[in-house]
């Protein structure tokens, strides 16, 4: 599982002219499922994302947390996080989990991150979407869950 995590100031999704997740000070998170994913990187991703210490203290250092600041979160599933340009021009995207088995974990994480008291705003899935964002900082942090195991 991968994820493109952003600070914000604020950050919104459009589909057809609809806003359909919008957050103020927060993260916005680009979120990426592989074929090979498991409970476990669900876990780790669930754990690590409002548990980032990427927002300042009062003495200016990264120190604080989404969770420690209030923050809200806003998540987009997006499977081109996993295109491989390694070879040609054109990405391949074998690696990324075929539809059903990525928006069941894309939502199983939005609910288990909403379960501890965060506002998490929603994009789509597979809709072509207008992502707007305000990045803090600017702060982007990508993880990938298959770097740890």
């Amino acid at each position: 599982m991968r994820a493109v995590i952003q600070r914000v100031r604020r950050s919104s999704v459009t589909v057809d002219d609809r806003v359909t997740g919008e957050i103020g000070h927060g993260l916005m998170v680009l979120l990426g499922v592989e074929d090979k994913d498991t409970e476990k990187d669900l876990d780790y991703m669930v754990d690590k994302i409002p548990n980032l210490r990427i927002f300042e203290d009062p003495d200016g250092k990264m120190n604080l947390s989404l969770m420690d600041v209030g923050g809200e979160l806003l998540v987009v599933s997006q499977f081109t996080l996993l295109g491989d340009a390694r070879k040609g021009r054109r990405p391949g995207f074998t690696d990324a989990a075929r539809p059903e088995k990525a928006n069941a974990m894309y939502e199983t994480l939005v609910e288990r991150i909403a379960s501890l008291g965060v506002k998490v705003e929603t994009g789509q899935f597979q809709a072509h979407m207008m992502v707007d964002i305000l990045n803090d900082g600017p702060v982007t942090i990508l993880l990938d869950s298959h770097k740890l195991f």
